[in-house]
């Protein structure tokens, strides 16, 4: 079920132009989620754009968020059943580094899943 959820989340995020959109893999590495999916935005206004559509795409399919932080920041934090989905604006992305901090999680190539 997981997988199939990321594939709906990357696809919303690219039909909106998310960027450098990643999927790293944590299920061996934590209780949180099986897979954060991460993208960036170019203003705030993107960062809504994007965590709205990844929100409509889903609830067309019948997946309700479990929650949802940072409405009015540059980061909004998105939670799907296995899945945490994190839309960033660039400085807040690089001040974070999920990327880093989850480095022992498993990349997945963006590209097949958008087959």
């Amino acid at each position: 079920m997981s997988l199939d959820l990321v594939k709906k989340i990357v696809k919303a995020l690219d039909d909106k132009k998310g960027n450098d959109i990643q999927v790293i893999k944590i299920e061996e590495l934590t209780i949180v989620a099986d897979y954060f999916v991460i993208a960036t935005a170019n203003s705030n206004t993107h960062v809504r754009a994007l965590a709205d559509e990844v929100e409509y795409q889903l609830e067309e399919a019948g997946i309700q968020t479990e929650h949802v932080e940072g409405r009015a920041t540059g980061w909004v934090l998105l939670e799907y059943p296995g899945v945490v989905v994190h839309v960033f604006l660039e400085e807040a992305r690089n001040y974070y580094n999920l990327e880093r901090l989850w480095e022992d999680g498993a990349k997945i190539d963006v590209n097949e899943l958008l087959k």
